[in-house]
């Protein structure tokens, strides 16, 4: 049965900051340094690595919380032992760059990541271009305002 994770994208404000993340050179730079060679995966590294790692690779995925609300996923590859450079132990979340619009589901912070069970995980939105765009021309906007007018069927 699969079940996937979700963690806080701290440091990140919308999905369009996200976005552009992945096409700067500090990510490179970062990609570069946790030993991350091919340009179809990225990876999140963290202290624990779950103990439901077989449900978590059975087509698990990465749900990400931007402002208070899980939007963005992406697929998990593998989850991989790591060390950094002081000798340090981690857990590297390896997942597929593609940032895949969902529906919003609010979310309270946490620290680390939490699992989240296959029928909780929200679904995919049909129509990422348009969702994407739509996410760019909200960004802009506050939370809960956001919150209000998705409320009245507006957004």
């Amino acid at each position: 049965m699969t079940v996937h994770l979700v963690k806080l994208c701290v440091g990140i404000e919308s999905v369009d900051d996200l976005v552009a993340w992945y096409a700067s050179e500090d990510c490179k730079k970062a990609r570069k340094r946790k030993g991350l060679r091919s340009p179809d995966e990225h990876a999140h590294w963290t202290r624990m690595k779950p103990k439901r790692a077989e449900e978590v690779l059975d087509d698990g995925s990465l749900y990400w919380v931007i402002r208070g609300r899980i939007c963005v996923r992406h697929p998990i590859l593998r989850l991989d032992d790591v060390k950094d450079e002081k000798g340090n132990a981690y857990c590297a979340i390896v997942y597929e760059p593609k940032v895949i619009l969902t529906e919003t589901r609010p979310r309270r912070a946490f620290q680390g990541w939490r699992y989240l069970e296959e029928e909780d995980a929200p679904p995919d939105l049909a129509d990422q271009r348009a969702a994407l765009r739509a996410a760019r021309a909200e960004a802009d906007l506050p939370a809960k305002m956001v919150a209000e007018l998705k409320a009245l069927g507006l957004l």
